[in-house]
């Protein structure tokens, strides 16, 4: 599955070996492509370093083992984006332009509410859905 990662996701990877980079390493793993643009790396790079910088290196590490598309613009409208931030329009953009099925953000306040819905081709997942969805061995 072709799966774009949001910024926050980015953030918390480079930023403790915990359950997120946990995910995206098993994710990687099971050979599904994960995907970011250049404005999630540098919005992920900016709070990384707003919160300290030591963990740029983190995700300087992880960059390689991603799918690295070109930053664009946005349409102005779009149906698909319309309910959404401005800030968070090209999170979602990039994906539909890049053709993934899955957005994977923690961003629950502006995001949440699309959680399970499909835009553009593209269903978003909060980390914990699409682990479950992806990753989940049966028992």
């Amino acid at each position: 599955m072709r799966i774009f990662l949001d910024a926050n996701i980015l953030f918390s990877a480079a930023k403790s070996d915990g359950a997120v980079r946990t995910l995206l390493r098993r994710l990687i793993e099971a050979k599904h492509a994960c995907w970011v643009d250049g404005y999630v790396v540098e919005e992920a790079r900016r709070n990384l370093v707003a919160k300290g910088g030591g963990a740029t290196a983190a995700l300087d590490a992880l960059l390689p083992h991603l799918k690295v598309g070109a930053l664009q613009a946005i349409p102005s409208k779009s149906v698909e984006l319309d309910w959404l931030p401005d800030k968070d329009r090209p999170v979602l953009a990039a994906a539909i332009r890049l053709k993934c099925q899955a957005l994977v953000t923690g961003d629950r306040t502006h995001f949440g509410a699309g959680y399970g819905k499909t835009f553009g081709g593209v269903t978003l997942y909060s980390p914990r859905q699409i682990a479950e969805a992806l990753l989940s061995r049966p028992d």
